[in-house]
């Protein structure tokens, strides 16, 4: 990776207001995947692929991003500075509406990382799911979005974004099958760990009846 053009990748979005991931949020994200090593990276949205572009630096070997971006000119740049970063070939780029395009995809991603349009957090999490591997992480940023999801924030311009990201809350934090966490970095991240809570049962399950002479 080229960080001389990451830095300028990043200083271009700051400066023309072009939203990416915050510097305290990819670095909680950077920890994880510095332990683990993922093969494969689903990214909801591209933007400029600054993030993408942090990520390839922490894959596994051979490891590959898959990520969707709906606006045509974001996708025109995000290629530019793929290219310039020199990632091309960790990275590839679905270009359309991640609603459309991720029914589509069958493949299995060791982490999934939700980055685009709020009110569709939700749906990005049923698609997250189905594509996630035991022991994978979904990582929804902007979560608590400028602190409106906690608060009483009720008015009519963001009320759906906020209602689906209270919805989003709710369900990773009453899923069986996830250990989530909320933390305060950023904007708010959510981070979910896929578990197999059915095997842990069955191996304690085993455990106990073993223990017996």
């Amino acid at each position: 990776m080229n960080n001389i053009e990451l830095k300028k990748i990043k200083e271009k979005a700051l400066e023309e207001h072009i939203p990416i991931i915050m510097d305290e949020t990819l670095e909680v994200i950077e920890k994880y995947l510095s332990k683990n090593k993922p093969n494969s990276i689903l990214e909801i949205g591209t933007a400029v692929g600054y993030s993408a572009i942090c990520f390839t630096e922490f894959l596994a070997e051979n490891g590959v991003i898959d990520t969707i971006e709906r606006e045509a000119d974001r996708v025109k740049e995000a290629k530019i500075n793929i290219k310039l970063a020199e990632v091309e070939d960790k990275i590839n780029i679905y270009e359309g509406d991640a609603v459309e395009i991720l029914p589509t995809l069958n493949n299995k991603y060791d982490v999934v990382f939700i980055d685009a349009a709020k009110g569709k957090y939700p749906f990005f999490l049923k698609e997250a799911l189905r594509m996630i591997n035991k022991d994978g992480i979904i990582f929804a940023d902007n979560i608590l979005y400028k602190g409106y999801v906690m608060s009483d924030y009720n008015k009519h311009k963001q009320r759906t974004a906020v209602r689906n990201l209270r919805e989003y809350i709710k369900e990773v934090s009453e899923n069986p099958n996830l250990e989530t966490e909320i933390l305060e970095v950023g904007d708010g991240l959510a981070v979910s760990r896929r578990t197999n809570r059915k095997a842990l049962k069955f191996i304690l399950i085993l455990s106990f009846l073993f223990s017996f002479p």
